[in-house]
């Protein structure tokens, strides 16, 4: 918690100073975010400190650590602590990264979260189910998309409703295209932290198509609310596929232009290969979930592990790479937009006519066009939108593969019209605690580069 203690001296006698104001002394207190910050190695309990150095990850409860086991490489007096942010370049947002240094050398990391308190999910307790998807979609920010997927998911299986298929191929549509759009965020930041200030341009010219077919889909560019319990908000729009084609047309050529750019680069290499790296035991230990886990050549894609919508149906390949290392994530993530391109391909080929939303008077509200012409109609839909409708008793968690990792929502539901507990399981939030892992041993200059191999989303951390 942070105090302050300001003390103003007394203003002397006699007539202001030139300026028009007196000048006044503050004395504040240091700020600490206690138990999260990093301490001096002496203060450091040995379990943390084994902790931190990724020796042991998962220990038998009640078993005691010797600190005579534990490596120390330089005494205390030589190493010094530092901060790496939180600002918004390098630590990709509000992120603090607190580091024990050996000169160059990073000997411990400790991230330090919390400064982009949202509140979001105490918040959706007191929104209605109908709501909560305006809610949900501001979370991770970059993939709105999939947060409003699995929150619809979640009260739709307390609901016990079957989507039509129309809806459920849209919604496969549009987080494949959400995937395509966060990824070429991550390869225009992870580019400009590199130093390649080009793929900064190339990669928000290439988001910039797929915002604009979102917002003429949603009527925004992002923080949609268009995935809503019980469908989508509106059917999609006529040229859809036209535009659509397009999209799938110019992303592949701009991609092998993208693998030209880095892949071969001497320098991205040296930035990147055998920097962060990761074994396959260690991600999976420490729950690490989406592409760093693929990266260390781990095949696990809930869309082919624990197939949701219709993955089942649609033929794509998990990337994996081999060293878990910096280049490894970035490799994972240039070809899951191949595979996404494929995957909305062949949505374009399977779309199914139909309803594009539950019709369940209980679940959705009516027509636009029946309110000005029936009062029943306006009645339902005055209802809908203030009451809210009411989910049964249950609790139920579901996941799904953001573009980050496992995006989890577990909802509990008390039979009223607003959930009573509702809780985020955010990839972003889980992944940062492999970066003390990826950053031992390694240096100052690389820390930024592996940070930025993890993609975080802090409005995700920061529920």
């Amino acid at each position: 918690m942070t105090t302050y203690d300001v003390q103003q001296s007394p203003r002397p006698a006699g007539p202001p100073p030139r300026s028009g104001r007196w000048e006044s002394t503050a004395l504040v207190a240091e700020t600490s975010e206690g138990p999260q910050e990093m301490a001096e190695r002496l203060r450091t309990r040995a379990e943390e400190l084994h902790r931190q150095e990724g020796a042991v990850l998962r220990l038998p409860e009640g078993v005691a650590i010797d600190p005579s086991d534990i490596d120390v490489e330089v005494s205390e007096d030589e190493t010094m602590i530092i901060n790496m942010g939180p600002q918004h370049p390098s630590t990709h947002g509000v992120l603090r990264v607190m580091m024990e240094l050996d000169g160059e050398t990073v000997l411990r990391t400790k991230p330090v979260v919390g400064y982009l308190h949202t509140g979001m999910e105490k918040t959706g307790e007191e929104l209605t189910y109908v709501q909560g998807a305006t809610n949900v979609t501001r979370m991770d920010y970059l993939s709105p998309l999939h947060n409003e997927l699995v929150f619809s998911l979640a009260t739709e299986a307390l609901l016990g409703v079957e989507i039509p298929p129309r809806a459920t191929w849209i919604r496969m549509l549009m987080c494949e295209l959400n995937r395509l759009s966060s990824h070429l965020m991550w390869m225009a930041t992870n580019g400009m932290d590199l130093g390649a200030t080009s793929m900064m341009i190339y990669g928000f010219r290439e988001r910039e198509v797929v915002l604009s077919f979102f917002e003429k889909v949603t009527g925004l560019r992002m923080n949609h609310n268009y995935i809503r319990p019980g469908g989508v908000a509106a059917d999609l729009p006529d040229g859809w596929e036209d535009d659509v084609s397009a999209i799938c047309e110019m992303i592949p050529p701009r991609l092998h232009e993208y693998d030209e750019l880095f892949t071969g680069q001497p320098i991205f290499r040296e930035r990147t290969e055998g920097v962060g790296q990761m074994s396959q035991e260690t991600a999976i230990a420490l729950s690490a979930t989406g592409p760093i886990l693929r990266a260390s050549g781990v095949p696990w894609d809930l869309r082919r592990t624990m197939p949701y919508l219709y993955y089942d149906q649609v033929a794509f390949d998990v990337v994996v790479g081999t060293y878990g290392d910096t280049f490894d994530r970035y490799a994972v993530r240039l070809n899951e937009m191949r595979e996404s391109v494929k995957i909305i391909r062949q949505i374009l080929d399977r779309m199914p006519t139909g309803d594009y939303r539950v019709q369940d008077k209980k679940v959705t509200p009516p027509p636009r066009g029946r309110i000005d012409q029936s009062m029943e109609a306006l009645i339902h839909h005055f209802k809908i939108f203030t009451e809210g409708f009411r989910v049964p008793e249950g609790e139920v968690y579901v996941a799904v593969e953001s573009p980050r990792g496992e995006l989890g929502c577990y909802l509990v539901s008390d039979g009223s019209p607003k959930p009573y507990r509702l809780h985020i399981r955010g990839p972003s939030f889980v992944n940062l605690q492999s970066l003390p892992v990826m950053l031992k041993g390694g240096l100052v200059a690389d820390a930024v580069a592996v940070i930025s191999s993890v993609d975080p989303v802090m409005g995700e951390v920061d529920r």
